[in-house]
């Protein structure tokens, strides 16, 4: 059995995770989220029975009380709602994803038309576009480039979702290339760290691997990247469980190399107890597979820092 490394919590996810956790100490439950605080199943569950409540829109959040924006980002609109109804508001969003914000922003200064590269309807995609969404169109695939129309074709720039595939995104970016010579890139790549190193660790897992097994909630987009990575690098299948009981003993028939890893919003719990499973069933002997060492760390939000300090 491979393990692919780096795998599971990112930075961001981790420090996303940690905000919810120590505001929940701090100022007692309830605590409320807006949407899921990283896309994952266990995650989610194990902050709601510590006092969480996980709501879709802020209009949910009783007024003058606490609410936790998700690592994925929101719009300026959506602070504002939180200001109207006097929330007392504690930022998780990942730094990484401000990054692109603050790019969308600086472009729109400039009277840039933006081509957004993600999926739409994903939070981190919508909290962008927000920021400029007179400026702001989303392509999800090269496919799709041909429908692009700007103002100007000298005065075109792109950025994109932090969680993309880094090959695909590489694809629409040389099609937008293609339709728009003087294409601006962002002052540097917006596909995240962990994203990238995730895949790469795929990568390079994969073709040694009849299965690949990645863990990851369904709603997770860099996990879903991890299964097509696995796929198209060469493994024979893959699938994304949201744990290990939900894995099929039917895909093990014929395999002699399994391959495992884990999206970048999975504690490492959830692949630990996969590899219990695999090992039952034979595959004990695991060899890590490792393309880069993650250190990164972000400090929590300046408001909970703020009134951590204070006590």
């Amino acid at each position: 059995m491979l393990l692919a490394n780096p795998r599971g919590y990112c930075a961001g996810v981790d420090r996303a995770v940690i905000t919810v956790e120590k505001a929940l100490e701090q100022y007692g439950a309830p605590i409320y989220v807006r949407k899921q605080i990283v896309h994952n199943t266990h995650v989610v569950r194990t902050l709601e029975e510590r006092g969480a409540i996980f709501v879709e829109e802020t209009e949910e959040v009783p007024e003058g009380a606490i609410v936790v924006f998700s690592a994925h980002g929101v719009s300026p609109a959506v602070h504002e709602q939180a200001e109207r109804r006097q929330l007392k508001t504690i930022d998780a969003t990942c730094p990484l994803v401000t990054k692109v914000h603050k790019e969308a922003k600086r472009f729109a200064s400039e009277d840039r038309d933006i081509i957004l590269i993600g999926h739409i309807g994903h939070e981190e995609v919508e909290g962008t576009s927000g920021e400029a969404p007179e400026h702001i169109q989303i392509v999800e695939s090269p496919d799709e480039v041909h429908k692009v129309e700007v103002r100007d074709p000298d005065n075109v720039s792109w950025l994109s979702q932090t969680t993309l595939s880094v090959d695909e995104t590489t694809q629409t970016v040389d099609a937008l290339r293609q339709k728009f010579p003087n294409l601006l890139d962002p002052p540097s790549d917006d596909i995240c760290y962990a994203t990238s190193n995730r895949q790469d660790a795929v990568k390079a897992m994969a073709p040694e691997c009849e299965l690949v097994i990645v863990v990851g909630s369904d709603n997770s987009s860099n996990s879903v990247r991890l299964v097509e990575v696995a796929l198209d690098a060469g493994a024979d299948a893959a699938h994304l469980i949201d744990n290990a009981s939900l894995m099929e003993d039917a895909w093990l028939e014929g395999v002699t190399t399994v391959g495992v890893t884990s999206g970048a919003s999975v504690p490492d719990i959830l692949v630990r107890e996969l590899l219990d499973k695999l090992a039952s069933h034979g595959y004990g002997s695991v060899s890590p597979v490792t393309t880069a060492d993650e250190t990164l760390t972000f400090s929590l939000p300046k408001e909970l820092r703020r009134d951590l300090r204070a006590e």
